[in-house]
């Protein structure tokens, strides 16, 4: 009579045997787990598109976008203020492109936070599509440029306000206005992407 011999080499959860030899759903758990993770990116970005068409709450964002608007008058106050005083803080470089770029890229922010703020977040939404770029273009512009001697920003300020902007150099600002590109950049094509996702999804459903 035959007797089956029964294999010495135990396997190991999972399918893995004590040789070193992979499981047969190794692979499988891999590419399970690889799958999970971009079904999570798409839900999310999904979940983003569909609360974007749904219009759920037009005055979503209110805060951030009142306190965006109050800090882009403040800002563009005190740059005009410079203008205005005939100070040293624009130097010879700043001429009429250099101040459409920067007051323009300011109206762009307090324009699209201010729809928000009136519950009209869609047309926000739209005019982002070609604000960011125009912002994102104009720092670059205003990187290379520089058209400013920040040695002079506390010039228009009270003198017991002074200290609070006396330590803002040239090469501080340079490094905020590169950031400033890096962030406008990233966003533009987001909400491009996320615009066009958008259109798509209101076609589709007869929006």
């Amino acid at each position: 009579m035959n007797v089956g011999v029964a294999s010495d080499t135990p396997r190991l959860e999972g399918g893995a045997d004590r040789s070193g030899g992979p499981g047969p759903d190794s692979s499988e758990r891999h590419g399970g787990n690889t799958a999970n993770g971009i079904e999570a990116t798409e839900s999310w970005f999904s979940r983003l598109v569909k609360k974007e068409v749904e219009y759920a709450d037009p005055y979503e964002d209110r805060g951030l976008s009142i306190a965006i608007v109050v800090v882009g008058v403040l800002v563009g106050s005190y740059f005009i203020a410079h203008q205005v005083r005939s100070t040293a803080f624009f130097t010879a470089a700043f001429g009429s492109l250099e101040i459409v770029l920067l007051y323009g890229t300011l109206l762009f922010w307090i324009a699209t936070c201010a729809l928000i703020i009136v519950g009209q977040k869609n047309r926000s939404r739209d005019l982002d599509l070609g604000g960011l770029f125009f912002a994102t273009a104009a720092f670059a512009w205003l990187l290379v440029a520089f058209p400013f001697d920040f040695a002079h920003l506390a010039d228009v300020a009270p003198d017991s306000l002074r200290f609070l902007v006396q330590w803002v150099s040239n090469d501080v600002v340079r490094v905020l206005i590169a950031l400033s590109l890096i962030l406008h950049l990233g966003l533009a094509v987001f909400s491009a992407v996320l615009r066009v996702s958008v259109f798509r999804m209101r076609a589709q459903e007869g929006h």
